[in-house]
C-alpha cells in the first residue's frame, strides 16, 4: 500500500530516509515461545539438488533495550521507518525487537527496501548505519550516512584541517571541504561540514569543562599533596599517574618534599611528600577547538555533479523527515503514545495500522503544501502570519467547531467560513464530499 501510494501520487524517490524509534509498553509481556523451522530436502531434478529451508514469521521480543523515551524501567519495542524525501511520506515500515541495535540491522533494512521498491533511491541514515558491515552489504546501493567519530581517522579529520580549506555552503551558517577516502575497503567521499551555530555551542561547552577540570585537577593535587611516600620514586610516580588523568591540564612545576615521619616503637624516620601546579594544556585544547562544531557525511556516490556538497549536507538535514514521523506517532493527541496490548501480534497490527495513520496524514500535508506552492497561495498559521507550509495538524485546529445540523428535514453545514472552503478546495473532491460541496 505504501509503495502504491508513492506510484499514484507520483512521489519521488531520489532519496530515502531511514532511522528507528522505541516505543514503550506497560506490562511484563512474557514470552517464550520458541522459533519454528521447518527443513525440507528434496531434489529438483536428477542433475542438481538444493535443500530448501522455509522459516515462520519471527515474533518480535518485547523487551528492555536502549529507551529512546528516557524509560529504561518499561519494555520496548523498535519502529524502523523509511521516509521519502518529497513530503516526508512513509514508504517502509517494520517492527523489531527492543533490544535490537541500529547498526546491526541498517544495512539488511536498506538492501531489503531497495529490493521492494525497484528504485535506486539515495539512502540516507544518521551514523548507525555507518559500519564495516553494512558498507560492504550496501555495495550496489546508493547511500549517504553521518561518519562517527570514533573512529580514529575521522576524529584525526576533523582536529586537523585548517580553517582556510573549508568554503562556505549556499546553505546558511555552514562552511565545508570534501576529501575521497577509502574506508572498508569502499571509496567514498567524506564531506567535512562546520556548523556556525554547533561551533559556538561547543566552544561555550569547552570553556565549561576547562573551569571543571581544573577544579578538580586542584582538588586531587591537594590530596596526593596530604599523602606519604615511602622514597622520592614513588612520590614522582603517583604524581605521574595523576596528571595522566587530566584531559586539559598539564603538570606545570612539581616539588618533592623530605619529611620526618613518626614510625612505631618511637622511632622517627624519614618519607616523602610530592606538590605541584597546573597548567591548560594548549595542545589539547586547541584541537578541541579546531574541531569544535565539525561533524563528517559520507557517501559513495563520487561524481559530485550527481550529488553535489551542498545536495550532500541539504539532504542530511533532511533526515528529520523520519523524526517527524516519530513525533506524530507519540503524541499524546494521537492516543497511542502509550500502548495496552496483551499480545505481540496485537502490537504488530497496530504499529501497521499507525503506519497507514501517517501515510494518510503526510500525504495530505503534502497535497495541501503543493497545492499553495502552484497557486502562489498562503493561509496564516498559528501566528497568524502567512504560511505556504502549514501542517495538517494546524488545518484540523482550523476545521474544528464545525456541526452537521438537520432543520426541517434538510442538512447544513454550521460554523462554515470563506477560509475553511479555501483550504478545502486545496484537496482533492472525495474531500469535499463530507461537507456536501460539490466543485
Amino acid at each position: 500500500m505504501f509503495k502504491l501510494a508513492t506510484n499514484i501520487l507520483c512521489i519521488s524517490l531520489l532519496s530515502s530516509h531511514l532511522d528507528s524509534s522505541s516505543m514503550h509498553v506497560h506490562g511484563q509481556y512474557n514470552t517464550n515461545l520458541p522459533e519454528v523451522i521447518f527443513e525440507e530436502q528434496q531434489t529438483v531434478n536428477t542433475q542438481e539438488s538444493e535443500e530448501l529451508v522455509v522459516k515462520s514469521p519471527k515474533e518480535i521480543t518485547i523487551t528492555y533495550g536502549y529507551s529512546r523515551d528516557h524509560r529504561p524501567d518499561l519494555k520496548q519495542f523498535i519502529i524502523e521507518l523509511i521516509c521519502s524525501g518529497d513530503g516526508d511520506i512513509p514508504i517502509f515500515l517494520k517492527l523489531a525487537s527492543g533490544n535490537q541495535s541500529d547498526s546491526s540491522c541498517f544495512g539488511q533494512i536498506a538492501v531489503e527496501y531497495q529490493k521492494q521498491i525497484e528504485v535506486n533511491s539515495l539512502i540516507v541514515a544518521d551514523c548507525a548505519l555507518y559500519t564495516e558491515l553494512n558498507l560492504k552489504l550496501m555495495s550496489d546501493l546508493r547511500w549517504l550516512s553521518r561518519v562517527p567519530l570514533s573512529i580514529k581517522s575521522a576524529q584525526s579529520l576533523i582536529s586537523t584541517l585548517p580553517e582556510s580549506e573549508f568554503i562556505n555552503s549556499n546553505l546558511p551558517g555552514y562552511r565545508f571541504v570534501s576529501k575521497t577516502v577509502t574506508y572498508a575497503e569502499v571509496e567514498q567521499r567524506w564531506l567535512v561540514v562546520q556548523s556556525q551555530d554547533r561551533r559556538e555551542s561547543d566552544l561555550g561547552k569547552l570553556s565549561q569543562k576547562i573551569i571543571k577540570a581544573e577544579s578538580k585537577a586542584l582538588l586531587e593535587l591537594k590530596k596526593l599533596s596530604q599523602d606519604k611516600f615511602a622514597c622520592e620514586a614513588d612520590a614522582i610516580k603517583a604524581l605521574s599517574k595523576l596528571s595522566k588523568q587530566f584531559k586539559y591540564h598539564q603538570i606545570q612545576e612539581s616539588k618533592v618534599t623530605e619529611i620526618i615521619s613518626n614510625k612505631k616503637d618511637n622511632q622517627a624516620g624519614i618519607a616523602y611528600r610530592v606538590s605541584a601546579t597546573v597548567c591548560k594544556n594548549e595542545s589539547k585544547i586547541n584541537t578541541e577547538i579546531l574541531s569544535a562544531g565539525r561533524f563528517i557525511i559520507a557517501t559513495n556516490v563520487l561524481d559530485s555533479k550527481q550529488l553535489d556538497d551542498d545536495l550532500i549536507l541539504s539532504e542530511y538535514k533532511a533526515q528529520q523527515s523520519c523524526e517527524r514521523g516519530f513525533g506524530f506517532l507519540k503524541d499524546p493527541l494521537f492516543f497511542a503514545d502509550s500502548i495496552f496490548l496483551k499480545s505481540t501480534e496485537r502490537i504488530e497490527s497496530l504499529a501497521m495500522i499507525m503506519g497507514l495513520c501517517l501515510l494518510v496524514y503526510t500525504l495530505a500535508q503534502r497535497q495541501i503544501r503543493a497545492a499553495l506552492t502552484e497557486s502562489k497561495s498562503t493561509i496564516k498559521n498559528q501566528l497568524g502570519k502567512a504560511t505556504n507550509r502549514p501542517t495538517l495538524r494546524w488545518i484540523f485546529q482550523r476545521f474544528q467547531c464545525i456541526h452537521l445540523v438537520e432543520f426541517n428535514n434538510e442538512k447544513h453545514v454550521s460554523n462554515w467560513t470563506q477560509d475553511r472552503d479555501f483550504i478545502l478546495n486545496l484537496l482533492p473532491d472525495d474531500c469535499l464530499r463530507y461537507y456536501q460541496l460539490i466543485r
